[in-house]
């Protein structure tokens, strides 16, 4: 056994006594509210179970007699009667009987097999990279100003031990049941304004992964045109955060559940020309722009049906199934699917031209959960609409071009070996050949055209406490090569395998 192994192992096993010692509790904010545990609603910080996901839907309030639950009451904003004599009074609202702010902090190591951007060209090695580094660190606000308005707002203060690339992840009020004022089923229409990450199927902003989901992070890049614009380069990914207005319903414990965005397209942001794309007005290559169209906005809708499969019937129908152990999960398939339009506004610099290239994304995805242990995957198809100037010397206006696609996705299974272990196991694959057309240093470095994309990586968590985590995940990659011979074959093939360690608290 090398010696880099025995110190992996000496680390686990350092860290596996220190966590045997652990008690489990915690007190972010809602449990300094209820005065109870994280795990009432978390398996594992932050994935939800249906109790938590029940406590999300209902606005962040437990989903039935939360005044019963509560341990710090809110502080009435105006007295009761005034509900009697609105509209000619204020309405009376409530803020929390305390500042809802929960604080997050993460760092990493991580060591990389080989990477091409460390090749020696003079020895033929890479050196491989190893580096600690701090994540983020992150403020947190979530509560409810009674009358059914939630609200929740996060910023990242740091990112990397830098604050200046810090930013607002979700900041929002969401407006639950407003159905009822259209006489409305129960919860058939909720209404959410502000900045938030689209109601994906699986959440990328409050993921249990270390890494992401790599289709999530997909932008489409196409190759560029010799004698037009430039190619496709619409940098949409679909795990950011979009800004608009969101209309849901159902549940996500149960049930359908639906949801439809209409946001500002965020692709945002200037980028370089392709090399030797020309200026419509001549003379050199021209830059390109992104801009918020505001004459149109993008659609995103989801819709799933989940059916839980308890054998007892009150069991099945209520909000969260109980084992022997305590509260878990219901045994449910849930079944979906999800589609985002859209239309990207390049802007050709020299020119007063703007191709507004058409795209889509549309894909399904499924989970099913048995007590603790989850399967779940999604598929993800990418279109988007090329243009081409219609005269290359003296361009007036764009024609379609050739269409610029990519496809992929992920399963991923995770298991609750014990309370406070959670062990994973997931395949991420994205084939784009616009992506290794362009030799997009991402994650292939200099893979053949036509590659596909994809990894496999195992990982483990443990419960310190309640709100203390440490991760570990192991990527394991294709083969890949700085050249091919004339044969398509890889000369020196190499992994950049990647194992990434992380400790976080939440508080």
């Amino acid at each position: 056994m090398n010696t880099r192994r025995r110190m992996f192992l000496l680390l686990a096993f350092v860290l596996t006594v220190a966590l045997l010692t652990g008690s489990s509790y915690a007190i972010p904010a809602f449990s300094r509210q209820y005065g109870t545990s994280c795990t009432t609603c978390h398996i594992d910080f932050p994935k939800l179970n249906d109790f938590g996901k029940a406590f999300k839907d209902a606005g962040f309030k437990f989903p039935k007699d939360d005044e019963t639950f509560i341990k710090i009451p809110p502080v009435m904003l105006g007295a009761p009667a005034q509900k009697d004599i609105w509209p000619h009074t204020v309405f009376p609202g409530t803020i929390p009987g305390l500042p809802p702010i929960g604080l997050r902090f993460n760092q990493f190591f991580q060591y990389t097999s080989a990477n091409a951007n460390n090749f020696q060209a003079s020895t033929g090695t890479f050196v491989p990279r190893t580096d600690f580094e701090p994540g983020f660190f992150s403020i947190f606000m979530a509560g409810n100003f009674g009358s059914d308005i939630a609200f929740w707002v996060d910023d990242d203060l740091s990112v990397a031990g830098e604050n200046a690339n810090g930013g607002l992840g979700d900041g929002y009020l969401r407006f639950v049941n407003v159905g009822r004022f259209f006489k409305l089923p129960t919860d058939a229409l909720t209404v959410r304004v502000g900045q938030f990450e689209l109601d994906l199927p699986f959440t990328q902003a409050r993921s249990i992964n270390i890494s992401p989901y790599d289709i999530y992070t997909e932008a489409n890049i196409s190759v560029p045109n010799q004698s037009g614009p430039p190619g496709v380069n619409n940098v949409l990914a679909m795990q950011d955060a979009a800004h608009g207005i969101e209309f849901s319903g159902g549940h996500q414990y149960k049930g359908y559940h639906y949801s439809l965005a209409i946001v500002d397209q965020n692709t945002s942001g200037t980028i370089a020309s392709p090399l030797n794309v020309p200026s419509p007005t001549g003379g050199g290559s021209g830059g390109v722009g992104f801009f918020s169209d505001s004459n149109f906005k993008d659609l995103y809708a989801n819709f799933s049906y989940r059916f839980n499969l308890e054998k007892d019937p009150a069991s099945r129908n209520d909000i969260q199934a109980a084992g022997k152990s305590g509260p878990r999960d219901h045994t449910y398939l849930s079944l979906g699917g999800f589609s985002f339009y859209g239309r990207s506004a390049p802007v050709i610099s020299g020119s007063n031209l703007t191709a507004h290239e058409p795209f889509y994304r549309v894909g399904g995805d499924f989970s099913f959960n048995y007590r603790t242990f989850n399967l779940f995957g999604l598929y993800m198809y990418g279109h988007d609409q090329d243009l081409l100037f219609n005269n290359p010397t003296a361009p007036t206006g764009f024609l379609p071009g050739p269409t610029v696609k990519f496809n992929g996705g992920f399963l991923e299974a995770d298991y609750l070996v014990l309370p406070w272990v959670m062990t994973i196991m997931r395949y991420d694959r994205v084939q784009s050949s616009a992506d290794f057309l362009n030799q997009l240093n991402s994650v292939n470095y200099f893979a053949p055209a036509g590659s596909t994309r994809s990894r496999f990586t195992p990982g483990v968590q443990f419960l310190i406490h309640a709100n203390i985590k440490t991760s570990f995940e192991y990527q394991f990659r294709p083969q890949q090569a700085l050249t091919y011979n004339s044969n398509g074959q890889a000369v020196n093939p190499f992994r950049t395998n990647t194992a990434t360690g992380a400790l976080e608290f939440v508080y």
